[in-house]
């Protein structure tokens, strides 16, 4: 069984979002990147908090670009991330499938965490990787 190993939530504000989170549900805080501790201040292009509630993690972003087609300033819930044993081949059995890669299949940057990402039914995304986030 594949497991569900995060979800993505597209924010204006990530640090905003995330300190909602932490007071109403308890979340734990891993990490943040480019939010500053000033909450009026904007967030900026792109950004993120990563939060866990224990058990799946949680990243709430500011992306940089529009990887769903709803436009750059859209709001809510935007992909899950599971985990793979072989990511070459579950590239390959999704894409037997007729999914659309829409974003990692050509290689990942240095010091970013591999994510492959599919366009699966009714257009929701999700991503592949080899290995989890911490929690």
């Amino acid at each position: 069984m594949r497991q569900i190993r995060h979800i993505a939530i597209a924010s204006d504000h990530p640090g905003r979002a995330a300190e909602f989170y932490k007071k109403t549900f308890g979340w734990t805080e891993i990490s943040r990147h480019h939010i500053d501790a000033d909450l009026s201040v904007e967030a900026p292009r792109p950004s993120g908090v990563f939060m866990s509630d224990g058990a799946i993690n949680i990243a709430i972003l500011k992306f940089r670009w529009d990887q769903l087609g709803k436009g750059i300033d859209y709001t809510g819930l935007h992909h899950f991330g599971v985990v793979v044993d072989d990511t070459k081949k579950w590239v390959e059995m999704l894409e037997a499938q007729g999914l659309e890669c829409v974003d990692g299949k050509d290689g990942v940057p240095p010091g970013r965490h591999a994510e492959i990402k599919f366009r699966g039914p009714d257009t929701v995304v999700f991503d592949i990787s080899g290995s989890p986030w911490a929690t």
